[in-house]
C-alpha cells in the first residue's frame, strides 16, 4: 500500500531536482523550524547568502536568532531586511520588519 509523501518528503524532493530555488527553501525553512530549529537555520542562511532579494527570510531569520539568544545577530539582519524591504517597495514587509526591529532591541512599548 503506498502512502502520500508528507509536506517535508514532497519539499525535499522538489529541494533535490532544484537546490536553488528560493520558494522550495523558505518552506524547507519554514517546515524545519518548529521540530529542528537549527535545519532550519540552515536554510535560512542559504536564502540570506544566495537569494537576498527575498524580503520573507528577514523576518523569520531573525526571530529564530532571537530565539537562539542571538539578539545581536538578529538586529543586524532585520536591519539587512529593512533596506532590502524598502528598495524593493515593499512597506507591508519594511512596516513588519521595523517592529520585530522595535521588538528586539526592547522598543516595542505603549504609550500609556
Amino acid at each position: 500500500m503506498n502512502t502520500a509523501p508528507t509536506r517535508l518528503q514532497q519539499l525535499l524532493a522538489f529541494y533535490a531536482d532544484d537546490p536553488t530555488d528560493a520558494f522550495t527553501i523558505y518552506a524547507l525553512a519554514t517546515e524545519y523550524r518548529a521540530q529542528e530549529p537549527e535545519r532550519a537555520w540552515e536554510f535560512y542562511q542559504k536564502l540570506l547568502a544566495e537569494h537576498p532579494d527575498y524580503v520573507g527570510t528577514y523576518y523569520h531569520a531573525g526571530k529564530l536568532l532571537e530565539q537562539f539568544g542571538r539578539k545581536d545577530e538578529a538586529e543586524k539582519v532585520y536591519r539587512t531586511g529593512l533596506v532590502v524591504a524598502k528598495k524593493g517597495g515593499q512597506q507591508h514587509a519594511a512596516s513588519e520588519l521595523l517592529q520585530a526591529l522595535n521588538s528586539c532591541l526592547g522598543l516595542d512599548y505603549e504609550d500609556d
